[in-house]
């Protein structure tokens, strides 16, 4: 029997956190995109040119994207407390493809500031969004055939790197939605990035899905004995495999100039699309987050906790306050509205390639954005809270 929501409070507490902690830290790596003066010019994984710092600045990051997709399929299976599967189906094909065209309109624009959209990303909010449809459609069948074609993706996508190995390309852009990063000229000049290939998202979005399940469970012990053996697996999936380094990702990690920097390697899996070993490494980890936390109530835990009630508003804030100010302090090193609209080096609009501030500077703005966006958050946290009857809002 499916039990009542309210029955298992602290797990969903433990979802709130652990879903803002990752906005918070989410904040991080796209405020290093847009301000970091190396950001533009060289990648903060490459072991020959990157410091430890920078190296764990955008490794930390990892776990951004694959808690906020699993645990998106977490609050789906949650929602069927108070949704008939009929409703619930219907709620996650609409928010799928509203999701869907908020990246390729809203997204995009407030990354790129360009209003021609020369350039069409398809990054986590489209992998969530077609995720979300697929997932819709899929609640209809028997819970164990979900859970099976959910292990099944997760664990066998990577069979593909031993095709995309044989064959490097390019690709078709179907198959690029699928499984490759790939550029494509689309109308125009006009060209279409897909960054987020989403076999492998929907994927952890369906064991994202299953686990709610877990969570519906009344039975703490048995919730909190699921919780770390699986997450306690997981890690030890990713060190096995890695070590074995044949299977899980596709490209193989070799040994460094010290062993600390061979550490770095080991650890440096590959998110463009996310493998079965970046998975395990970052999903691992969050399950056992959500197992240990004792929902002990703080200012810190709460604070936090606004941030992962409202991630989707918080998304769309958070971009749009990253380029604006980072496009002020284009303005403020002298360059002209014109520079910012031509220049072939940037990757959005008033940005340069070569440009920025140094490590702790990127910390103190990430800071403060991150501060700043706080009332703005619990603001709205308050509205969703006090106006249940706006459907609307279910979709932000």
């Amino acid at each position: 029997m499916q039990l009542p929501l309210t029955l298992n409070p602290k797990r969903i507490e433990s979802i709130d956190l652990l879903r803002g902690l990752v906005m918070i830290i989410m904040a991080l790596d796209h405020t290093r995109d847009f301000f970091h003066i190396a950001a533009l010019t060289d990648d903060p994984l490459n072991l020959n040119t990157t410091t430890p710092q920078l190296f764990f600045t955008r490794w930390i990051t990892h776990f951004c994207a694959p808690v906020f997709v699993f645990l998106s399929g977490t609050s789906a299976y949650l929602q069927s407390a108070r949704k008939s599967k009929k409703e619930l189906c219907l709620f996650l094909i609409k928010r799928g493809l509203w999701l869907i065209m908020a990246e390729i309109v809203i997204i995009n624009l407030i990354f790129s500031f360009d209003i021609n959209f020369t350039q069409i990303a398809l990054t986590v909010i489209w992998a969530i969004g077609i995720s979300m449809v697929i997932l819709g459609l899929l609640i209809w069948v028997p819970f164990k055939l979900i859970l099976a074609i959910g292990l099944l993706i997760v664990l066998g996508h990577n069979s593909l790197d031993f095709y995309e190995a044989a064959n490097p390309g390019p690709y078709s852009f179907g198959y690029n939605l699928l499984h490759h990063f790939g550029i494509h000229p689309s109308w125009d000049k006009h060209i279409i990035v897909v960054m987020y290939p989403f076999l492998p998202w929907t994927g952890l979005m369906i064991l994202g899905y299953c686990l709610g399940k877990v969570l519906r469970n009344n039975d703490e012990a048995y919730r909190k004995k699921f919780l770390i053996t699986t997450g306690l697996s997981a890690i030890a999936l990713f060190i096995i495999l890695r070590f074995i380094n044949v299977y899980g990702n596709p490209f193989p990690w070799e040994s460094q100039k010290t062993p600390f920097y061979s550490f770095l390697a080991f650890i440096n899996t590959h998110k463009y699309p996310p493998s079965l070993l970046y998975m395990c490494m970052t999903i691992g980890p969050s399950l056992l987050f959500i197992a240990w936390w004792r929902n002990s109530q703080n200012t810190f835990s709460r604070i936090v906790s606004i941030y992962g009630k409202v991630p989707f508003f918080y998304y769309i804030l958070h971009f749009f306050f990253i380029h604006l100010f980072s496009s002020i302090a284009f303005f403020l090193r002298g360059h002209s509205f014109a520079e910012g609209l031509i220049d072939p080096t940037a990757f959005a609009n008033f940005s340069k390639a070569g440009e920025g501030v140094s490590l702790g500077v990127t910390y103190l703005i990430w800071m403060v954005i991150v501060i700043m966006l706080y009332p703005l958050c619990k603001w709205y946290d308050t509205y969703k809270t006090r106006h249940k009857e706006k459907w609307w809002l279910s979709y932000l």
